[in-house]
């Protein structure tokens, strides 16, 4: 449950701060007092809204996953979220991510709006009707859960294979091109390094004459070689150094020579064709290396299309053995659900009683193997259509659905919030939804927001929401409960009838 609840500068609130009970607590107030910003604000506390607030903080009884959430449990876990440049999220104290909030959260709380028809949905309703059969055989929950892992290797396998298929449609196609690309490739046979040697080639081909015309005239040097050795003697200095000189320059100028000699065979248009050739290459793929890259792909690539018909019988192979075993599964889910579906109904439409309600039928549609099985729950209200239910009727048929489901769900803290859900009732209706939300808080916490007398009586907790220059907040004793419950009935003008009406409201709420 949310033990404590406080608000600091949202909107029309400039600080509230409460103390929650257990059961049904009813907020109440005049139109744009406050009570839906309220609302959201305690919801954003935990995570499940977005406001603008400087800081939302609840206190609740919940437990927290210690080594998933990597977050401390507390006597009290305290859940805060914090606005200054930017919001942040807290749990006792410290720092975590709003989807850890929400995900802690949602496990505890449930909200439900106006406008929300999720719950009518069929895979809602299978819902309800798994965690029924869970709550009695907790083994259940492991065959469904290990029938979920199973279907959803069944849909990755399923996948690769229909993708092997569209590949086969269009196989010839593929081998084509992957040999095209690489015969393209093969066509140049490019190696790394290949353009740098070229372009050195064309450089030293456009100096050629140049080159040999200055290499002859540096061999002169070579005839004073003997005279510059005669003075180094004379001189007393070894001519070591200088013999060796000469000898390196020698080599390199015969060395020179060779190399233009070798270049007097080289055509210049072979060696600008290949360049040509190289810097297509490059412009296509990037670099040499990325060509040959590609082409090892496209190499891969053949490959596996000769191994596609061996890697499909495998998949097939698989897929055939999972499937026999999710059929197994999916006819043991099946059977377990037939088996409490009648129960289920008649608990559905015990609630539907209470709520003036037709009966409700309730049934398991065979469908495509999905991963819940073979089943489609399919809800109806004595063969109306649900979109043609007047919104008193949704919101008491939704309700009769939360009780269904609420009571499978995790108990020691679980709490509800409703906003209006006993909007556009008569009076007897709005006292049926009163008395199935206060059976209701006998084992959660649930919050409401009403503009009815017979639910906002109901309340184990009543909260005024009023605003003079701010909205503000505060708890109603059992003589304040009556006025606020009289002011409901007349309005702001109380009349000692509408009082009269209100206390014996609030008397027989207390007997119950």
């Amino acid at each position: 449950m949310i033990e404590r609840f406080y608000l600091k500068e949202f909107l029309t609130f400039k600080e509230a701060d409460l103390e929650f009970h257990p059961g049904l607590v009813v907020f109440t107030g005049p139109s744009g007092s406050g009570k839906s910003i309220l609302m959201r604000s305690i919801l954003a506390s935990v995570g499940l809204d977005n406001v603008e607030a400087q800081i939302c903080e609840s206190s609740v009884s919940w437990k927290i996953d210690e080594e998933y959430y990597g977050l401390q449990n507390e006597p009290v876990n305290i859940f805060r979220h914090v606005k200054k440049e930017k919001t942040r999220y807290f749990i006792n104290n410290q720092s975590t991510s709003k989807s850890s909030m929400e995900s802690i959260s949602s496990t505890y709380l449930r909200h439900l709006s106006l406008k929300d028809y999720s719950d009518f949905e069929p895979s809602a309703i299978l819902k309800i009707i798994d965690e029924r059969i869970s709550e009695r055989t907790p083994q259940y929950a492991t065959i469904l859960e290990n029938h979920r892992s199973k279907f959803s290797e069944f849909k990755i396998l399923s996948d690769e294979l229909r993708s092997i298929e569209e590949k086969e449609k269009h196989l010839a196609e593929l081998k084509e091109f992957a040999l095209y690309e690489i015969g393209k490739i093969d066509a140049i046979k490019p190696r790394i390094g290949e353009d740098e040697e070229l372009n050195l080639i064309k450089k030293q081909l456009s100096k050629k004459e140049k080159i040999e015309t200055a290499i002859a005239q540096a061999q002169g040097i070579f005839s004073y070689e003997s005279n510059v050795s005669s003075v180094l003697g004379l001189l007393e200095i070894d001519s070591a150094f200088f013999d060796d000189t000469m000898n390196e320059l020698r080599s390199v100028l015969e060395s020179s020579l060779e190399r233009m000699e070798e270049l007097e065979e080289v055509s210049v248009e072979s060696v600008l064709d290949r360049i040509e050739q190289i810097s297509e290459l490059k412009r296509r793929y990037g670099s040499i290396e990325e060509a040959l890259a590609y082409r090892d792909q496209k190499a891969s690539e053949l490959e596996s299309y000769e191994t596609i018909e061996h890697s499909k019988n495998d998949l097939i192979k698989q897929i055939s053995s999972l499937k026999a075993t999710l059929d197994t599964g999916a006819k043991e889910l099946s059977l377990k659900r037939h088996a409490i579906l009648g129960e289920t109904l008649e608990k559905l439409n015990s609630y539907l009683g209470m709520l003036y309600l037709r009966e409700a039928t309730l049934e398991l549609e065979a469908c495509e193997l999905n991963a819940t099985g073979y089943d489609k729950a399919v809800l109806g209200l004595s063969g109306t259509k649900l979109d043609k239910l007047s919104s008193g009727e949704f919101n008491r048929l939704r309700l009769a659905l939360l009780a269904l489901g609420v009571e499978s769900m995790q108990s020691g803290g679980g709490v509800l919030m409703l906003d209006e859900i006993d909007a556009n009732l008569s009076g007897e209706e709005s006292m049926s939804v009163a008395k199935v939300l206060r059976h209701l808080s006998s084992r959660y916490q649930i919050f409401v927001i009403s503009h009815q007398p017979q639910l906002t009586s109901m309340g184990q907790q009543h909260f005024l929401i009023y605003k003079d220059d701010e909205s503000r907040v505060r708890e109603l004793n059992d003589n304040e409960r009556v006025e606020e419950i009289a002011r409901i009935i007349s309005g702001e003008s109380v009349s000692d009838e509408a009082r009269g009406f209100a206390r014996d409201l609030f008397e027989r709420a207390r007997g119950l």
